[in-house]
């Protein structure tokens, strides 16, 4: 698939998730062969104002490219000065969140109640492709509620803007996380448009992105939570490698990425994200509920790493 003039070269790709998806996990899931990543939502207003934590965001690894960067905001000058900044920073792509459904993000009329507005947010988008010289993408849900499900119309306005590609995730806003991902909207949104879709939702295997792409028609598939503690979901010959060597593949892939960690952030900070990633490896281990109760009291991150090494030599 190609967004603009960036070419995505694999099937399916790592999708932004708050918290997660920093230069360290983004390299990763590039090194297991996500197609591209893409940033954290950046709040465009702390991006201006400088704010470390916007600045860490933006922070990523030369190797990771393409990368996206996604913006969160509503008032069309934050977030044009913002998305200059970011393509000066060397975003290939620079995507607008209107999906994130988080009430606190949702009540100041950012990420999924932009897909309430249709035609403020046209406005917005238009502002957007007149200054970037770079492909501009969006990520959207089904729709705000389910007695508001205008994924196609919002598709069809933003293509009509200059939009190089959308990535649709069909749960509506109000349905956060819950229940099956209706990929029939996907499947709309696909007919309905001509620039390329990314289809996001239910998948934790290439198979299951293989499905989906052969279920919707989309070109792309995003992979948000079934990459946590799983960032080789991405990798296409994984499963036809030999028990032994997918373990050992498996433990280099969390030693480099926890290797990573370390180098790249402070040791306070450093220790959290060693405890979120290693309790999502934890799943399949043995005694992986008494293993994660101990890493999470764990006081360093030398300690959180020997624990969880000591529960996966017991495991195997």
């Amino acid at each position: 698939m190609k967004i603009g003039a960036v070419e995505i070269r694999a099937l399916a790709r790592l999708a932004p998730m708050a918290g997660v998806t920093n230069a360290p996990f983004r390299l990763i899931a590039r090194e297991c062969g996500s197609g591209l990543t893409t940033t954290e939502e950046m709040d465009a207003a702390a991006l201006l104002m400088n704010h470390p934590h916007a600045d860490a965001i933006a922070a990523y690894y030369p190797e990771e490219r393409p990368l996206a960067m996604q913006l969160l905001g509503k008032d069309a000058d934050i977030l044009v000065r913002a998305a200059d900044r970011l393509q000066s920073l060397g975003a290939d792509i620079v995507d607008l969140n209107m999906g994130c459904p988080m009430p606190k993000i949702t009540a100041k009329g950012k990420g999924a109640a932009l897909m309430r507005d249709v035609t403020g947010t046209a406005l917005v988008l238009r502002a957007l492709r007149k200054t970037l010289g770079v492909p501009l993408t969006v990520k959207i849900r089904g729709g705000w509620d389910d007695e508001h499900l205008n994924a196609v119309a919002v598709a069809q306005m933003a293509e009509a803007e200059g939009v190089d590609a959308i990535t649709v995730h069909p749960r509506s806003r109000s349905q956060r996380f819950s229940g099956k991902a209706p990929w029939t909207i996907i499947g709309e949104v696909v007919d309905a448009v001509q620039i390329p879709v990314t289809g996001n939702g239910d998948v934790r295997s290439m198979a299951e992105a293989r499905r989906m792409m052969a279920e919707t028609g989309c070109q792309s598939v995003m992979i948000g939570r079934g990459a946590l503690g799983s960032p080789w979901v991405f990798d296409e010959t994984l499963e036809s490698r030999p028990p032994e060597e997918q373990r050992d593949y498996k433990a280099r892939v969390i030693a480099r990425h926890c290797e990573l960690i370390r180098r790249h952030f402070r040791e306070k900070y450093a220790l959290i994200q060693m405890k979120k990633h290693l309790a999502w490896y934890t799943e399949g281990l043995g005694h992986a509920s008494r293993c994660r109760v101990e890493i999470f009291q764990s006081a360093s991150a030398d300690e959180v790493w020997k624990v969880f090494q000591r529960y996966r030599e017991q495991g195997e």
